[in-house]
């Protein structure tokens, strides 16, 4: 008996403790950690990035010569003859008759084929190679260009990177706040499941004193099961606020998860209603301005590139090239090279093709500059707006605590008549009605004020 009493204590032990070992106790800044380095949007921004300065490295290497090195072999069918067959005579027609011959000594076929296979070039098997170095010396600006416009793109890359960032924190942040929320709200719930048990309990037994009517109680029972069922949305839209925060911060839904700021009573905000919006600020700080303005100097290299169509290309040349068989000392089977160097100029003069081109880029770059114009323009009104919603959030606050205190107050007489007997049940009812309403608009009013910062911060391009 003892011993069974000691394997059940060790397996409630070992319950509980596995059980506290699935819970994860996270704060904001841990959670913004989980969903930096689980982010997918944020691992393609820093393979992009990655992308960027390698693209970077190698248009550096333009400024530089190119080398390469080029061989081949080739077996061909049949040799060379420089002397034709039908060039090689019968025979030899001397001035003078021989007796008995004539004037003409024929050539024996044997002799025929040696003077044919005299002039017999041996090309079944050739071997060529040789390396060339090329050097630009004026590409019409092409090259510096096209420089500038990689380290554009390198620091576009960057700056995407910090936009997709700034979205991940905001996402995470109201994903956390919403948490916050449905908690506190969960434990008004229940706060008030336990008040409507209360009256439930009083109201019942005030029925068996005959102080009250059965018409009393099932009201008080409609209002017990409302309270119940409220308390019940509150758990499952806490369970499903903390399963989106478990996905954005890249854990498993089915984690349990308990946030550091889920259980504090009065949720804290500061007032920074005296800031000063400085427009040149959040001009200078966005990160959708910044992309913008490298997105038109891309594209004004752009131009420069095709602008260097017009104009001519010259790169200094160099080889060394080597063959088997070889002609440099008579015809050798052996390798043998030389070296030579020259200039190469290439003068375009396709110009239809060129200006259409270069048009184009112009387009673009004027795109480029009203888009930069359009996103100034709703940028200052965005600022604006966020300012005007922190304000009437601020507001919001202040009005909901004042009905928060009255709703107290009201609370407070409404239990003591209720309990001396002067005020009715449906009167106590609607003050915990009344309680539970102005206690959830605090918190809205709470969580707003936190949301209504962190926008406007992203607004105005400072860190959130």
């Amino acid at each position: 008996m003892i011993k069974k009493s000691i394997g059940a204590i060790l397996l409630l032990t070992c319950m509980f403790a596995s059980g506290i070992m699935a819970q994860q106790v996270l704060s904001l800044e841990q959670c913004r950690k989980l969903a930096i380095e689980n982010n997918k949007a944020l691992k393609i921004a820093s393979e992009q990035e990655r992308i960027a300065y390698y693209e970077k490295k190698d248009a550096l290497t333009k400024f530089f010569p190119d080398i390469s090195f080029m061989g081949g072999y080739m077996r061909n069918q049949k040799n060379l003859h420089l002397i034709s067959s039908s060039a090689i005579p019968q025979g030899i027609t001397l001035p003078f008759d021989i007796p008995g011959i004539g004037n003409t000594i024929p050539i024996s076929d044997d002799v025929r084929d040696a003077v044919w296979k005299m002039g017999e070039v041996d090309i079944k098997n050739i071997w060529a190679g040789g390396f060339t170095l090329t050097q630009p010396v004026f590409t019409g600006g092409k090259i510096i260009a096209y420089n500038d416009l990689r380290s554009y793109a390198q620091d576009l890359a960057k700056t995407m990177k910090e936009s997709r960032m700034t979205e991940v924190l905001v996402e995470v942040d109201n994903a956390y706040w919403q948490v916050v929320s449905v908690a506190n709200k969960k434990r008004l719930a229940e706060s008030f499941v336990k008040l409507m048990q209360k009256i439930d309990s009083d109201i019942s037994a005030m029925e068996q004193e005959g102080l009250a009517t059965k018409a009393d109680r099932l009201s008080v029972n409609v209002k017990l099961n409302e309270a119940e069922m409220t308390l019940t949305k509150a758990e499952n839209g806490l369970s499903l606020s903390k399963m989106l925060l478990s996905q954005i911060c890249g854990l498993e839904i089915s984690d349990q998860i308990i946030l550091n700021d889920e259980n504090i009573e009065n949720i804290q905000s500061e007032d920074n209603t005296a800031d000063i919006l400085n427009i040149d600020e959040a001009l200078s700080n966005r990160t959708e301005i910044k992309s913008l303005e490298l997105a038109t100097k891309i594209y004004g290299k752009q131009e420069k590139i095709a602008l260097s169509e017009f104009m001519p290309n010259v790169a200094l040349t160099a080889n060394y090239l080597w063959t088997n068989p070889n002609m440099f000392d008579g015809f050798e089977k052996k390798f043998g090279g030389m070296w030579n160097v020259g200039v190469i100029v290439k003068v375009p003069l396709n110009f239809v093709s060129s200006s259409s081109k270069l048009n184009v880029a112009k387009a673009q770059t004027r795109i480029k500059k009203f888009e930069l114009e359009e996103a100034k323009e709703k940028i200052k009104l965005q600022i604006n707006q966020s300012s005007y919603k922190l304000t009437e959030a601020q507001k919001k606050y202040t009005s909901a605590q004042k009905n928060v205190d009255k709703a107290d107050e009201n609370l407070r007489y409404a239990n003591a008549g209720f309990e001396e007997g002067v005020i009715a049940a449906s009167d106590v009812m609607a003050a915990h009605t009344a309680w539970l309403s102005a206690h959830s608009e605090l918190i809205d009013a709470q969580i707003d004020i936190i949301l209504c910062r962190i926008y406007l911060n992203k607004a105005l391009g400072r860190k959130i």
